[in-house]
């Protein structure tokens, strides 16, 4: 996925667990990286229905109270969040009759509010089902869904970064 759309032309990839193995995370340039794009995507896979550690981590010292949220706090107004994940359940799992009893969109619900409370709009998640199994097929497809996907969002945008 990331291989994808790594090297698009007004596209930053920004691995967290990368950049932050110890996960000592520097708020200030997060904040930064964040005011510079018109869309944040939240890349991940989900983990017992949530996100990975270090994206929460992420969450709770980047979005701070003033800048993210709250009196006088616009630096998220108007942007664009969108959450791409994948899973180990195929879709069917993700359905009211299915093992998780709920649909994706439900599990997701924490990233769709933060991106209300900060004044984002929170697009249409793009989900990988049963990623753990998908044939190389299945993943190309995905891969190449997720690539048409930000270069939408990016050419969409009014000043080209995404």
């Amino acid at each position: 996925m990331v291989e994808a759309v790594a090297g698009l032309e007004g596209v930053t990839v920004h691995d967290l667990y990368e950049a932050y193995p110890d996960f000592d995370i520097h708020v200030g340039r997060e904040q930064a990286l964040v005011e510079i794009h018109d869309v944040v995507v939240f890349h991940h896979p989900m983990r017992w229905y949530n996100c990975p550690a270090l994206l929460k981590e992420w969450f709770d010292l980047v979005l701070t109270q003033g800048w993210a949220y709250g009196d006088g706090a616009v630096a998220l107004v108007g942007k664009r969040a969108l959450s791409a994940v994948s899973t180990g359940g195929s879709a069917a799992a993700f359905t009211p009759d299915g093992a998780s009893q709920h649909v994706i969109r439900d599990f997701l619900l924490p990233f769709e509010q933060t991106a209300h409370l900060c004044g984002m709009t929170y697009l249409e998640p793009l989900v990988f089902h049963g990623s753990h199994r998908a044939s190389n097929a299945d993943i190309t497809a995905h891969a190449s869904a997720f690539r048409d996907r930000i270069l939408g969002l990016r050419d969409s945008s009014s000043e080209g970064s995404g």
